[in-house]
């Protein structure tokens, strides 16, 4: 699989958790922008796009770098919007603006220290073994095998994963792994089967501490104590 590549970043305003978060103040700049320049100065992209509804992250966006060729529906920037369907109306208008590429690198914004060099091995994997998405992970300490619950009908804890001989210890459970924010897609397949988890998925491992996901305030916090860190070492 060869041709060109594109990285992808949704950004919607109406974030919950976190009011504003896309374009407030992480470090000494935009969370977006934090992605946008890394996506730039890693030179594996042909374009770096931005996928919104909201005409001040547009604005904030294309200050930083990145193309926004189009302005996203509002229904596809609700909390109830499928994510399957944000991807193919960005490959849709893409390709329908001119753009030639086979290969699309989703880079989630809230997730902004992923490194350069594993989105490069990604791309290596996608090409290499043939496959339709390579999404990246890190080792989850929580673990349905030993320490995840949920409550039954009645209201009382159980554990989320059923098993015969529970595991006395973390380390001897089977090893589990969070997603987070790189999806590296197979432009062709995702057109054939229309959502983002198709057959042929492989992962990438990534250090647990650049695949941080700010959610929540207290995410937010820390990543901007992270980015203050990097501005520092700079």
């Amino acid at each position: 699989m060869g041709g060109k590549i594109i990285c992808l970043i949704a950004a919607r305003g109406g974030s919950k958790g976190v009011p504003g978060k896309n374009i407030r103040k992480l470090g000494n700049k935009p969370l977006i922008a934090h992605t946008i320049e890394s996506a730039i100065k890693s030179k594996l992209f042909d374009s770096v796009v931005v996928t919104t509804e909201d005409k001040k992250i547009a604005e904030i966006s294309k200050k930083f770098g990145a193309d926004v060729p189009f302005l996203r529906p509002k229904k596809l920037a609700t909390d109830n919007a499928n994510y399957n369907e944000v991807i193919m109306h960005a490959i849709t208008k893409l390709k329908s603006l001119n753009y030639k590429f086979d290969i699309l690198v989703n880079r989630d914004c809230t997730v902004p220290f992923i490194r350069n060099v594993d989105i490069k091995k990604s791309i290596r994997i996608l090409k290499k073994e043939k496959c339709d998405l390579v999404c990246s992970v890190y080792r989850q300490h929580h673990n349905p095998y030993f320490n995840m619950m949920e409550l039954n009908s009645k209201g009382y804890l159980k554990f989320s994963k059923k098993m015969k001989n529970r595991s006395l210890g973390r380390q001897k459970s089977p090893i589990v792994y969070q997603l987070n924010g790189l999806f590296t897609i197979n432009v062709n397949q995702f057109l054939k089967y229309g959502k983002i988890y198709m057959p042929k998925v492989l992962p990438i491992e990534i250090p647990a501490e650049t695949g941080h996901m700010i959610d929540t305030e207290f995410e937010f916090q820390i990543g901007d104590c992270v980015a203050k860190k990097i501005i520092k070492l700079k």
